[in-house]
């Protein structure tokens, strides 16, 4: 059986290559835990900001358009079949994301106490990243208190009046967007912790 002809088969396949790269090139000898977590949030976080970024970028334009095609299929396949799956994991990505990155808090953190506490309080070492865990929580609340409970609505998951679907589509809008915003200085400082700032 070919293992690329299911999500579930090329994940395993992947994570298999990554296990036989680590015992080939790994020079540690031990477990290094704040590498497995940053890897496993980096992963998490790209299928997190990926599908943000394929909402603002593909998929609300895409539907501006469809709904505008009077002789088109209409916005009705997206609505009714990809937008419910991608929220899924888009809600999901999101809460993993957060949890793998409060791990490798921990896990790099070398002194008494707790990294998470010091990136959160922004103590000395800590600023930066703690910039970065900040945002990234204030975009976590944002996915499962503003974006996931109003496209329920929108998409009619949950019932509601048309106003309350119009209203709904606009909150889940403007919280999409201002991720979208953040997640640009979020990544910014999950990365210039480890490699400084680019100026």
């Amino acid at each position: 059986m070919n293992p690329l002809k299911t999500i579930t088969g090329t994940i395993v396949s992947g994570v298999i290559l990554s296990i036989i790269i680590i015992f080939m090139m790994g020079k540690g000898g031990t477990v290094n835990p704040w590498e497995f977590w940053v890897w496993v949030h980096v992963l998490v976080g790209i299928a997190w900001i990926g599908l943000l970024y394929y909402f603002n970028f593909v998929q609300v334009p895409a539907l501006g358009v469809a709904m505008a095609d009077s002789g088109g299929p209409g916005p009705a396949g997206i609505s009714k079949y990809i937008a419910p799956r991608a929220l899924l994991w888009f809600r999901w990505a999101a809460l993993a994301t957060w949890l793998t990155g409060a791990m490798a808090l921990e896990a790099m953190h070398t002194a008494q106490g707790s990294g998470f506490v010091a990136a959160f309080t922004f103590q000395q070492g800590y600023q930066v990243i703690g910039m970065g865990a900040w945002l990234g929580t204030i975009m976590l609340f944002n996915v499962w208190v503003l974006i996931w409970p109003n496209q329920k609505k929108v998409l009619g998951i949950v019932q509601a009046s048309d106003e309350e679907k119009a209203k709904a589509k606009n909150i889940a809008f403007i919280a999409s967007r201002t991720n979208t915003l953040l997640s640009i200085p979020m990544i910014l400082g999950m990365t210039a912790q480890g490699h400084g700032f680019p100026f």
